[in-house]
């Protein structure tokens, strides 16, 4: 039995969407700090990844037909932390243990370490040539599984992103569905502004791509892009071109320039959670 319904309602998915984010900030508030802004933002399309497109099982994170996950922006691991959470994969007490000495949930993802965690993703620009080498390994054992790859606007600085992306549409992998997080926001300042990556869409299908690019803080519309990904009729790799908001659901975070790694007062994490509950329109 697959973990998620065909179909979830909004109603549940912004359930889930509040709760990775709550789940994200109370791991931040352990160390003080962290990558709590991409984990805020990120928070809706893992929601709609989990609880309505991933075939998997909570209990058994290595069953042979799951759809793969791939965090290759090893820096938003509290984000999927937050979500394998949710999913119940990890569980909710490990969250009290999140960069601690020997924890499962150390602050870069490492696979080795963590259930749930498909690749190690720390060097920018490897998870998508992972995720195509997968892709044709599933497709050469008949399987019908999807691989999920998760990368950023950051990323697509590095030339490494770019050859997998021509990789993928000359191998017609229709297993794989990248998904890309247009937040702006890198270590060195704006992304348009570090390497400029728009015209996004036209780039992405110049390639090859079945492309949408959609509000992925929407979750209406996330699930109507991750749908058409799964059931599009051609032979073409696909890519949800998503933007997202920087510290989404935490106003005076949503606010801040620099958000990339947070740094907060002690008891302003407190009244991060408090202003998340107030926010809540589940």
């Amino acid at each position: 039995m697959t973990a998620n319904p065909s179909l979830a309602s909004s109603t549940t998915l912004l359930q889930r969407a509040h709760n990775i984010r709550r789940h994200a900030l109370r791991m931040g508030q352990v160390q003080g700090q962290g990558y709590v802004g991409q984990a805020l933002g990120a928070a809706d399309l893992l929601a709609v990844s989990y609880f309505h497109a991933l075939n998997y099982k909570p209990e058994d994170p290595e069953w042979e037909h799951r759809d793969r996950f791939y965090l290759s922006i090893g820096h938003y691991a509290i984000a999927l932390y937050a979500a394998l959470i949710e999913a119940q994969i990890i569980p909710l007490d490990e969250l009290e243990t999140y960069g601690s000495d020997d924890s499962r949930l150390p602050m870069s993802g490492m696979a080795a370490y963590t259930p749930g965690m498909e690749i190690t993703g720390g060097s920018l620009g490897q998870g998508l040539g992972i995720a195509v080498g997968a892709c044709l390994g599933l497709k050469r054992k008949k399987s019908a599984s999807f691989v999920y790859n998760l990368l950023s606007d950051g990323e697509l600085n590095e030339g490494s992103t770019w050859e997998a992306v021509m990789s993928a549409s000359h191998w017609k992998l229709d297993n794989l569905i990248a998904i890309v997080d247009v937040n702006n926001q890198q270590a060195d300042g704006h992304s348009s502004e570090v390497l400029a990556f728009e015209p996004i869409v036209d780039r992405w299908q110049a390639f090859g791509w079945f492309t949408q690019r959609i509000d992925g803080n929407d979750l209406d519309a996330l699930v109507q892009a991750f749908d058409a990904a799964r059931s599009h009729p051609d032979a073409q790799p696909r890519v949800i071109i998503c933007d997202t908001r920087m510290g989404k659901g935490v106003s005076f975070l949503e606010t801040r320039e620099k958000t990339h790694f947070i740094r907060v007062d002690e008891h302003e994490w407190d009244l991060a959670l408090n202003n998340l509950e107030e926010g809540k329109t589940v």
